[in-house]
């Protein structure tokens, strides 16, 4: 069986290369907002508090992990109401490493790993789209499992230990993502795969991207009415069916294109046109370049050498 899940994680080809040590104690806060870097958050200790922007504010804890795929403002503080002066108060470097947030001495009050991770998929824009905006796991025992190793091995200097946190971190974020799951997760991929008539459907575009697919016959799919599928559909992913079968077969076009895996006419066959010339119209307008100059400009690096 066709996992989208995995498809969309494999094309991304996720990493974690950008990650520092963070403690603070007393009032302390920090605001971000750089638009479409993907941010993450592991709380080691302690516990803090998360207010992203379009989101109620949530206390995390220790053992949770946030990820927002594509961060467009949010601010992190102490559980201690903060000031405008405290979120206009810089970081101070440790000498052991890592950062120190408000009162600089004693014990911390939460001990958190943040950073940013890459997608390396030249495409990570349309297939974050399928992401929620928001990913909170907590209580999960396999990423309780793999946060108590990132803290393990945070705190020791043994070899290759840059190397051996970028992996642990790397199947968190996949971990984390396949662990949301439900209708309190934003809409994107994740929610519209926790409804079970909904995963049926997709599951069947990811299946067969080139059947000439129509809302009906997915409807059909997955046992509702067309108005029923299209409405449940559209709460759910976020985007009306057939934008979403539009933007996975483009995604796989990309690929194909950029892996010089068949001419314009077989690629146009093997994600469901007809035709190469109904394709290329596609394709031109959808991404804003015909295909055989996307190809031509985004070769994979084993094309060019």
């Amino acid at each position: 069986m066709v996992d989208p899940l995995a498809e969309v994680v494999t094309l991304l080809q996720p990493g974690a290369p950008f990650s520092k040590f963070v403690s603070g104690a007393g009032p302390w806060g920090v605001r971000r907002s750089e638009a479409g870097r993907p941010f993450y958050c592991v709380i080691l200790e302690g516990s803090c508090r998360l207010a992203v922007d379009g989101h109620e504010p949530i206390t995390l804890q220790e053992g949770d992990f946030v990820l927002i795929p594509s961060a467009y403002g949010f601010s992190m503080s102490s559980l201690d109401p903060a000031t405008s002066e405290d979120f206009d108060t810089a970081p101070v470097a440790l000498p052991q490493g890592g950062f120190r947030l408000g009162v600089q001495s004693g014990p911390p009050d939460v001990r958190s790993l943040i950073g940013y991770c890459v997608f390396g998929s030249p495409d990570a824009a349309l297939l974050v789209s399928l992401l929620p905006q928001l990913v909170h796991v907590r209580g999960e025992k396999r990423l309780a499992t793999l946060v108590q190793l990132v803290g393990e091995e945070s705190r020791e200097q043994r070899p290759a230990r840059d190397v051996v946190l970028a992996r642990l971190l790397e199947v968190l974020l996949i971990e984390a993502l396949r662990s949301t799951a439900g209708t309190a997760a934003s809409p994107g991929l994740l929610r519209g795969l926790a409804d079970e008539r909904l995963a049926v459907a997709i599951r069947r575009m990811h299946e067969n991207p080139t059947r000439p697919w129509a809302v009906a016959q997915l409807a059909k799919e997955a046992s509702l009415s067309r108005s029923a599928f299209f409405e449940r559909f559209n709460r759910a992913v976020g985007v009306a069916p057939m934008e979403y079968l539009l933007g996975w077969r483009m995604a796989l076009a990309k690929k194909l294109l950029r892996q010089k895996e068949g001419g314009v006419a077989e690629v146009a066959e093997r994600v469901g046109y007809s035709s190469a010339s109904a394709f290329s119209v596609a394709f031109t307008r959808f991404v804003g370049l015909p295909p055989t100059r996307y190809a031509r400009e985004f070769q994979t690096p084993a094309q060019t050498t």
